[in-house]
């Protein structure tokens, strides 16, 4: 009898928009997903949260901690003076200066796990970061100890988006990005063990978002070279107006979506021994 290994396929950004949330539960209903991560600070996680809720036992549902997009929660007048988080660039920044103020963070990450739970009715099953921010300085260490303080430690892992250097060099497609991630990530899997926390071993997924490669090659190469204990990550969604304003650069969410409910995919899947997993051991 074959053998297949197991993977954890996650559709960040749940809650992002609502064609967004909408293209995922419609992937995680055909078994196309196995994670998905959930924006609790945007309006949508509100209104798309309850179709989530008969997923619970299909995929594992997640909080996908975010700093960089929408609105906090909560006051946060260093981060966010004007009431809008600020770009990547100006959040990194400060994090590697030191300069984040760690009482805002750590209340805006309780302001955020509280969203999740009110919404979703249980923990989050994994912590993650938009644009991989929980990794950050100033930000990785508030998150570990507030989810320690909840006694989340045995029930919710944390998203490791490093790889083994010779995985990462193996996948041209998002090459750089993999490298600028695993540095930026160096020490997150011990402190996080070091609490008690599990962490997923492999991670890839990284991808342009100007369609200048092939989706097909692009999943091709995430499934690829996996860690023991892999986690890939993807984002699919419909486009609608609501993200339009939110991220100018929406077309490759569509053909990740095609892509993913397509037979190609689970051909993929076959053809490399794979199968579709919400638990990372």
């Amino acid at each position: 009898m074959r053998s297949f290994r197991s993977v954890i396929l996650c559709a960040d950004d749940f809650g992002l928009a609502d064609g967004v949330s909408r293209g995922i539960v419609e992937l995680a209903w055909k078994g196309r997903l196995s994670a998905t991560g959930a924006m609790t600070n945007m309006p949508g996680w509100r209104r798309a949260a309850p179709d989530l809720k008969p997923l619970k036992d299909r995929i594992a549902v997640g909080l996908h901690l975010n700093f960089t997009v929408g609105v906090p929660l909560g006051e946060m007048p260093d981060l966010a003076a004007d009431g809008v988080f600020p770009p990547l660039q100006i959040l990194l920044a400060k994090a590697l200066k030191r300069q984040l103020q760690a009482s805002e963070i750590a209340a805006e990450i309780a302001r955020q796990l509280d969203a999740f739970t009110q919404a979703f009715g249980a923990p989050p099953a994994f912590v993650d970061g938009h644009q991989h921010v929980h990794i950050l300085p100033g930000i990785r260490k508030a998150l570990i100890e507030a989810l320690a303080v909840r006694g989340y430690a045995g029930r919710t892992w944390l998203r490791d988006p490093a790889d083994r250097a010779a995985s990462v060099l193996r996948r041209p497609v998002g090459r750089s990005k993999a490298l600028v991630v695993k540095a930026l990530a160096k020490g997150f899997a011990r402190q996080t063990h070091l609490a008690g926390f599990s962490t997923n071993k492999g991670f890839s997924g990284f991808a342009p978002l100007d369609l200048s490669i092939p989706v097909a090659r692009v999943f091709g190469e995430a499934f690829s070279h996996l860690g023991p204990h892999p986690v890939v990550m993807c984002h699919p969604g419909y486009v609608d107006d609501e993200l339009r304003a939110l991220d100018p650069v929406v077309d490759s969410r569509i053909e990740e979506l095609n892509y993913l409910r397509s037979d190609a995919f689970w051909e993929l899947l076959e053809q490399r021994g794979l199968r579709l997993s919400p638990e990372i051991a």
